[in-house]
C-alpha cells in the first residue's frame, strides 16, 4: 500500500492453515491489529549455469513498508473472496506487466510471516499465510512495465547470495527468509508440483 493511500481494501481472515474463516478485514485494520490474513508470492527464477537466479523487485520509496528494498518477484494480498492462483497472476500482470496463464504458475507451499515493526511512526503488525508461486518462462527485463507506485526496479540475484543476506540482515532486502526457504527446498526437491488444499 502507498502512503497517503486512502482506498479501502478487504481481506479474508484465515485460520493457520490459510483457509478462510468466513470473515473479513480491512487491509489497514489487519497490519494495524495483527489480524491473520493472506498473501500471494510469485517467484521468477532462471538457471544460469549451474546457479540459480531469482528476479527480485525493488520496493517503491512510496511504500507504507520496507520503502527502497529489494524484495519478492511479485507479491500482494489477497483480496476477500479470490483465490491464491487468481491473485498470483494478477500481481504478476500489475506489477511486472507479465500476462501468465495459469498452468505457467506452479505452487509449491505456504509458509507464515510475522512480526511487529514501526514504520512512519505507526506500528505494523504482520500476520500472514504466504502462498508461494514459481515461474520460469523466460523473460527479458528490459520488456517488463513496471507498476511505477509499487516499485522502481527489478534485477537478477543469485539465490544462495540472497538467502545469506537475507539471514544476515543486509538492510538491502526484505526478502521473508521463509519464502526463501520454500524455494531452496522445492529446487532441491525435484520441482514437485501440489495443489492448494486445507486440512479437515
Amino acid at each position: 500500500m502507498i502512503r497517503g493511500d486512502n482506498s479501502l481494501e478487504f481481506v479474508d481472515i484465515v485460520d493457520e492453515y490459510g483457509k478462510p474463516t468466513g470473515e473479513t478485514v480491512e487491509r489497514g485494520k489487519a497490519h494495524s491489529e495483527g489480524i491473520r490474513h493472506r498473501t500471494a508470492h510469485v517467484w521468477i527464477i532462471r538457471r544460469n549455469g549451474k546457479q540459480t537466479e531469482v528476479l527480485l523487485q525493488k520496493r517503491s520509496l512510496k511504500k507504507d513498508s520496507f520503502p527502497g528494498q529489494f524484495d519478492t518477484s511479485s507479491a500482494g494480498h489477497i483480496q476477500a473472496g479470490d483465490e491464491p492462483l487468481d491473485s498470483a497472476l494478477r500481481e504478476l500482470r500489475e506489477e511486472l506487466g507479465i500476462t501468465a496463464d495459469k498452468e505457467e504458475l506452479r505452487f509449491v507451499d505456504t509458509f507464515k510471516i510475522q512480526y511487529e515493526t514501526e514504520f512512519y511512526g505507526k506500528m505494523f503488525r504482520d500476520n500472514e499465510i504466504a502462498f508461494v508461486f514459481i515461474y520460469e518462462k523466460p523473460i527479458d527485463i528490459s520488456e517488463l512495465i513496471l507498476q511505477e507506485e509499487e516499485l522502481d526496479a527489478v534485477e537478477w540475484f543469485e539465490l544462495e547470495y540472497v538467502y545469506e543476506q537475507c539471514c544476515a540482515h543486509n538492510p538491502k532486502f526484505c526478502v521473508p527468509i521463509g519464502g526463501l526457504e520454500v524455494i531452496r527446498n522445492d529446487l532441491k526437491g525435484g520441482k514437485i508440483g501440489r495443489s492448494i488444499s486445507y486440512p479437515t
